[in-house]
């Protein structure tokens, strides 16, 4: 079943649940997706388009709920984090620090770098094996620490 099937029926039974922030969280899916479909490209939404989706929305929360709790608006705070919740639910289980540093060694090591002149083409590789399941940050930062 693909992303928009789920969102669709997921959103039904938050309605019948009448559950305010699973509903707040998968409209805002549905919603990015219907301007996904809409933006005049003609793409159909795949499995990789839909992580990188879900993926950018959980990102804007997170940059917004930063600056909520730096401005002390708690009541903001707690709806992002709400709906970050929601919306992580969709994606693929994240992987844990040691594991992405496992598989960046063993990418910088097919690839033959050895500073921080190659750290594109290890972090593009690594981006390729990672797919969604971390952040692109959190992969960059452990490329920099292993290369450096």
């Amino acid at each position: 079943m693909n992303l928009e099937a789920n969102i669709q029926k997921d959103l039904i039974t938050a309605m019948k649940a009448r559950n305010e922030i699973d509903l707040r969280g998968i409209r805002a899916i549905k919603a990015a997706i219907l301007l996904q479909k809409t933006d005049g490209s003609g793409k159909e939404l795949d499995a990789e388009g839909a992580i990188k989706l879900l993926q950018k929305l959980v990102k804007q929360r997170k940059e917004s709920l930063t600056i909520f709790e730096q401005n002390g608006r708690e009541a903001l705070a707690q709806t992002e984090r709400e709906e970050i919740e929601v919306i992580e639910r969709y994606l693929p289980k994240q992987m844990s620090e040691p594991e992405i540093e496992a598989i960046v060694k063993d990418i910088i090591a097919e690839t033959g770098a050895s500073g921080m002149k190659d750290m594109g083409k290890v972090i593009g590789a690594a981006n390729k094996a990672i797919a969604g399941q971390a952040e692109g940050a959190v992969i960059s930062g452990i490329v920099k620490k292993l290369l450096s």
